[in-house]
């Protein structure tokens, strides 16, 4: 009788033998001056409004790793802690060109389109959670196979954020927290 246990091994061995010479993946990374993976937000970030006396300025960031493929970035700053039964979109930015590896306050690199946030903003608002709570603020860029996503600056972060979860290469994030 024919058994297959010898070629079960055989199978085994020859995807440990494949995992063994597969080259490593680069795997993205994002990396900030200004916001410390882990840590608080600094006051810069900080929304200057809603009881909130910040600078209201988005942080610089940088990344590295992102797939071959990758024609443009989405880079979102959500937090899931807001008290909306939704979480809070405080910055959505896509279409951000294949080619740049970070981002600048000073200015969007061109292509790159702001959506609406939900302070109705086509901009970055800072961090400024009721009083007597700590909110994580999630920051992400995601490699996207598409130079241009099928939305405009109308778009809200939820469905900005749809796009990115649903069709990226490939992700990076780092969260901070903020409380008053």
């Amino acid at each position: 009788m024919f058994s297959m246990r010898p070629c079960r091994h055989l199978i085994i061995s020859a995807a440990a033998a494949a995992f063994l010479v597969a080259p490593a993946a680069a795997e993205m990374r994002l990396t900030s001056p200004d916001v410390a993976a882990n840590g608080e937000l600094a006051e810069a970030q900080i929304l200057a409004g809603m009881g909130c006396d910040g600078g209201n300025a988005a942080p610089t960031l940088a990344w590295t790793g992102s797939p071959e493929g990758t024609k443009s970035f989405v880079v979102t700053m959500y937090d899931p802690d807001a008290p909306t039964g939704s979480g809070f979109w405080h910055w959505s930015l896509f279409d951000v060109p294949g080619d740049v590896t970070g981002l600048d306050p000073a200015g969007l690199p061109q292509g790159a389109i702001a959506a609406r946030n939900d302070f109705s903003l086509n901009a970055y608002s800072g961090a400024c959670p009721p009083v007597g709570q700590t909110h994580r603020y999630v920051i992400s860029v995601y490699a996207m196979p598409q130079a241009t996503l099928p939305i405009d600056a109308s778009a809200s972060g939820a469905l900005v954020g749809f796009f990115a979860q649903t069709g990226a290469l490939d992700h990076a994030s780092l969260t901070a927290r903020y409380g008053r």
